[in-house]
């Protein structure tokens, strides 16, 4: 996605925005965290300059809510304040399936699990995801996504690197430094809600108002149905 597109965090390099709205797709995205001594840290990689979406770009392990996500056996269930935060923009069922996504996805892409592998299947464990922010791509980009943005401890997961190969450059990356890779807009204004979130008192974390970025940086607060 090329510097002077400004009209959305999400536009693919070299395409045009379609002559009518495109249907986001439902996504998941997990910042995996972690305090060291260097400071408070997430996992990052970089996306292959091969990819349609965001290539170049450093972000959090992440990916579209596949059908088999809605029916994944699970290893534990959510906390009721994450599922609730889910469920104010999808129905219970599409709400697990994003947390279900988000382990997926991490697993896919960094080789990490969270949770139990069991004759080769992952078995996602539920239990250790909180609710950061939701991110809704804006109506004239071709690639459009209703992205769901989840944090985890990096104590509850298991393994270590490899993956699929689709980031590169996986490392904690500090979130008070300039990262030595370029940021997607949307990425940076998640880090920042992130840090926020983690600078509050831990009992003051699961009262806070929920927010949503619609488009490049128009951040909202969630209304409640």
């Amino acid at each position: 996605m090329p510097e002077p597109m400004r009209a959305t965090d999400f536009t693919a390099a070299g395409e045009a925005a379609p002559p009518k709205p495109v249907r986001p797709r439902d996504a998941s995205t997990l910042l995996l965290w972690r305090r060291s001594s260097a400071g408070l840290e997430v996992l990052m990689g970089v996306r292959s300059v091969k990819h349609r979406f965001m290539p170049s770009r450093l972000v959090f392990p992440g990916g579209r809510v596949d059908v088999e996500d809605r029916t994944a056996p699970v290893a534990s269930e959510l906390q009721p304040h994450t599922r609730r935060a889910l469920e104010l923009r999808a129905a219970p069922r599409l709400a697990r399936a994003i947390a279900v996504a988000a382990i997926r996805e991490l697993h896919e892409e960094t080789g990490l699990v969270l949770g139990t592998m069991e004759a080769g299947h992952l078995r996602a464990d539920l239990a250790p995801l909180s609710y950061l922010c939701r991110a809704l791509t804006p109506a004239m980009s071709p690639v459009r996504f209703n992205a769901r943005f989840l944090i985890a401890p990096a104590e509850t997961v298991t393994g270590s690197f490899g993956g699929s190969g689709e980031l590169e450059h996986l490392a904690f990356y500090r979130v008070d430094e300039t990262p030595p890779h370029e940021l997607a807009p949307i990425t940076a204004k998640v880090l920042g809600e992130f840090r926020d979130l983690m600078a509050m008192p831990e009992a003051e974390r699961e009262t806070r108002p929920l927010i949503w970025y619609q488009g490049r940086d128009t951040r909202r607060l969630e209304r409640h149905r």
